[in-house]
């Protein structure tokens, strides 16, 4: 079943999600006040599709970026069948989920990607303490081995500062992973990595992750908290944390597919090992989300 907008309320924390656009999360609301980024030109504010809801596929440039939060399969690339050449994707990214209801939440499934030989599930449950949990899995639905690892972007609206915590068992502690109009900047302060607001389109990666990040919206901070097993091995560079910042342009990217951002956005990036899964097995990624008000930003 693919349907509508379902929608998670327990009087503090509200949650939206769009099944049949790739499974988002395109709405989390604190007392009202809005965290993720979503697309105005895309969505309206009820969260409807203007001109209604398509699979997406092509080059980069030809994405179309609902926003919210979503799950795709990692290495990206476009060099060899092991990487994963979106977005966009036809079935995993903006392909119809189905959705059923459990006490407390929602499971997404996607479809079977042929490429990868995947099928996800996003089971999104609200906790207490103006938390949220979802924990994603990815199976092996093809007859082969494949090798992936989960790879989850939340969008927020730009301006923020990112936070993240620094576990101080690897060095480098952060990575440069994409410079498509340059690198962001960022210090260490200690055992925090610390991104400010800038307008760059490039990204970061965080080997030495305790497991945690932050960013303020307004209002409001999300914290993202994730397990890390220091003995696996995952993609970009050991990063099982990303940082990626982009903004406006005068014209699309050439660089990377004519990818052409439409706002200032942050997207917080959470990744699971790489695994190699044999037919019928999976891997999985657990992820909490905690909503702390804030004063105003003045």
């Amino acid at each position: 079943m693919v349907s509508g907008v379902h929608w998670l309320d327990d009087g503090v924390l509200r949650l939206g999600v769009v099944p049949a656009l790739g499974g988002r999360l395109l709405s989390l609301q604190h007392k009202g006040f809005e965290l993720l980024w979503r697309n105005p030109a895309l969505l309206d504010a009820d969260l409807r599709v203007r001109g209604g809801a398509r699979p997406n596929s092509g080059r980069m440039g030809d994405w179309v970026n609902y926003g919210g939060d979503k799950t795709w399969p990692a290495p990206q690339g476009w060099d060899h069948d092991g990487q994963w050449p979106g977005p966009p994707d036809p079935v995993l990214d903006s392909g119809p989920y189905a959705v059923s209801v459990t006490e407390g939440g929602l499971v997404l499934t996607s479809g079977a990607e042929p490429r990868t030989g995947l099928r996800f599930t996003r089971a999104l449950t609200l906790g207490a303490g103006a938390s949220y949990t979802l924990r994603l899995t990815a199976e092996n639905v093809s007859t082969r081995p494949v090798r992936w690892a989960l790879w989850n972007v939340t969008q927020l609206p730009g301006g923020g500062t990112v936070t993240a915590g620094l576990a101080g068992r690897r060095a480098p502690a952060v990575v440069e992973l994409i410079a498509g109009t340059g690198t962001p900047e960022y210090t260490v302060d200690g055992d925090r990595l610390v991104v400010p607001p800038q307008d760059v389109v490039g990204k970061l990666g965080v080997p030495d992750t305790a497991g945690w990040v932050s960013y303020r919206v307004g209002e409001a901070s999300l914290t993202l908290s994730f397990d890390v097993d220091p003995g696996a091995e995952y993609p970009d560079e050991g990063s099982p944390l990303e940082v990626w910042l982009e903004h406006p342009l005068p014209a699309p990217l050439a660089s990377l597919g004519d990818l052409d951002p439409p706002a200032r956005i942050v997207e917080l990036e959470v990744l699971g090992p790489l695994t190699t899964l044999a037919p019928g097995a999976s891997t999985a990624l657990t992820i909490t989300g905690t909503v702390h008000a804030t004063r105003p930003a003045r």
